[in-house]
């Protein structure tokens, strides 16, 4: 068995579980309101803005056997970068406050995550960022699309408001997956392999986190309304 197929396999639990979070499913089937798709963009914001320097740091710790790993973070860097300023072009469509979301911080789910991915490749393995690769692209290419319709749909916006970071993530992730599959599968270190399917075990769950948080923030708000 390839190890893409191991990662697919032994991280199938924590996948389904994510997949099966009760707002991911009622944005899937009948969308969200407004608001809580901007939260959505709020969140991913700052997770997005340090994808660049997890990558960079994830090269930083690589060593001098390493070389097909370092030409793919550089490469994954190049084409990562800006991705934060789609998603607060998006705000700003929607009619949100893109500024108050630059000079912000995410909400506690996402700031774990983000920290976890820092440490995981400091402390564990620089290949642990793949884990959080992942997870993010994997759940892109999956969703981004369906989620994207639906979505817009639902809020009834023209093409091109408010959506530019979902279609083109979800369009451009079906490239990155590919090209995931054939970086994972070039990998030989037992070590390597098990920090990638750790870190995207914890990613899933810290992920999802981050959208029972919005949506248990709208619950409150309604509740106190």
């Amino acid at each position: 068995m390839q190890f893409y197929d191991r990662l697919m396999l032994e991280t199938r639990p924590e996948r389904d579980g994510f997949i099966a979070t009760p707002v991911i499913q009622r944005a899937l089937s009948e969308g969200v309101s407004a608001p809580m798709y901007t939260a959505f963009l709020g969140e991913a914001y700052h997770h997005v803005r340090h994808t660049c320097r997890l990558l960079a740091t994830a090269a930083g710790r690589c060593g001098d056997h390493d070389t097909a790993y370092l030409s793919a973070l550089l490469e994954y860097i190049g084409e990562e970068r800006g991705h934060e300023e789609w998603i607060l072009n998006d705000i700003e469509a929607l009619g949100g406050d893109a500024k108050a979301v630059r000079h912000g911080q995410g909400d506690l789910p996402c700031r774990m995550m983000v920290a976890y991915v820092y440490y995981a490749i400091e402390h564990i393995s620089p290949y642990a960022m793949l884990g959080m690769v992942h997870v993010l692209e994997g759940m892109s290419a999956a969703l981004a699309a369906a989620a994207a319709g639906k979505l817009q749909a639902s809020l009834g916006l023209p093409d091109g408001q408010g959506f530019s970071y979902l279609r083109s993530h979800g369009a451009l992730d079906q490239e990155h997956v590919a090209f995931f599959r054939d970086l994972v599968n070039g990998i030989s270190d037992p070590a390597a392999e098990q920090a990638i399917i750790e870190t995207a075990k914890i990613v899933y769950r810290l992920y999802g986190d981050i959208f029972r948080g919005i949506d248990r923030r709208f619950v409150e708000v309604a509740h106190a309304a």
